[in-house]
């Protein structure tokens, strides 16, 4: 088997930067393709920073070498954290954003860490925004004491979370920790015209989102009976709703994009154009602020 039809195989793929900061990003990918019985693939990328057509053989092999060294040290580190099956280093070319997608053809997750300052452009913020699988985030720095034993999941109440759902409950379900479903409902901004009207009733409102939220929520409750789960259907905006939430959760879910527009939940423009359609507002907001690793799903998460 090459190299190319092993990285294929099912896995869980972490973007490893080599310093010690991403140390709680990596025990999470470990645990991650643990708890999931898959191998591990580490994906480090070296960049050339000179001007294209720049050359120097010499200095191109020595920073190419010096990625090598960097990975394999990593590749030793995840070992000693107890990582199942086998463990691959793949070394990539480029920038780490571009090289962590690529990379990620056959994963099942992609673990990335991120500094407290999540940048506009950088890898915590672009790989969720264009990965076409759940891409989980660890602050490069650990919670103290252990984490609290509950997911949250943050959903709007239609087809579009129900991936997210489905992540949701399967971490639950492998961590054996609780599930918290939270539905922030009020969002007058981002609703079709027909709907306008929910809002000046706040008794129909909640009567008809309540509605909506035990229908993406029963599929996945019948099928893990063994999740102790519940529900909070909240008249508030998304991100003042799990604002709440995430303070005793080690672990946030969320879509990838919602219904909300940038400007309406946050009062402010959006980010500069990346390249890539950006997160939603709240997926954005809860990434900057949530006190817990996040797990964005796209919402046609790969299988």
């Amino acid at each position: 088997m090459d190299d190319g039809e092993r990285t294929r195989r099912p896995h869980v793929l972490f973007g490893y930067d080599g310093t010690a900061a991403n140390g709680a990003a990596l025990r999470w990918a470990v645990e991650e393709a643990r708890r999931r019985d898959l191998d591990l693939v580490m994906c480090h990328s070296w960049h050339w920073p000179y001007a294209r057509g720049h050359e120097d053989r010499d200095a191109e092999t020595i920073m190419k070498r010096a990625g090598e060294n960097r990975l394999q040290r990593g590749v030793r580190r995840a070992r000693e954290l107890g990582a199942p099956g086998e463990v691959r280093g793949r070394l990539m070319r480029g920038p780490a954003v571009d090289a962590v997608l690529e990379a990620s053809v056959g994963a099942e997750l992609i673990v990335v860490g991120a500094n407290e300052r999540l940048e506009e452009g950088g890898t915590a913020l672009e790989v969720p925004a264009r990965a076409d699988r759940p891409v989980l985030v660890v602050r490069n720095a650990d919670r103290p004491g252990s984490p609290p034993k509950r997911v949250v999941a943050g959903v709007d109440g239609t087809a579009r979370c129900d991936a997210a759902l489905g992540f949701a409950f399967e971490e639950a379900a492998l961590r054996g920790w609780d599930l918290h479903v939270v539905y922030g409902c009020w969002e007058p901004g981002a609703v079709i015209d027909y709907e306008l009207a929910l809002f000046n009733d706040r008794e129909l409102l909640e009567k008809t989102r309540a509605a909506e939220l035990e229908e993406a929520v029963a599929p996945w409750r019948d099928r893990h009976p063994e999740v102790t789960m519940t529900v909070s259907l909240l008249l508030e905006r998304p991100c003042e709703a799990l604002q709440d939430a995430v303070r005793d959760a080690g672990l946030l879910v969320l879509g990838d994009r919602g219904t909300g527009s940038y400007r309406g939940v946050w009062g402010v423009a959006p980010p500069p154009e990346t390249g890539s359609d950006p997160l939603g507002a709240t997926s954005t907001g809860m990434l900057r602020s949530a006190p817990c690793p996040v797990a964005i799903v796209p919402g046609r998460a790969a299988r």
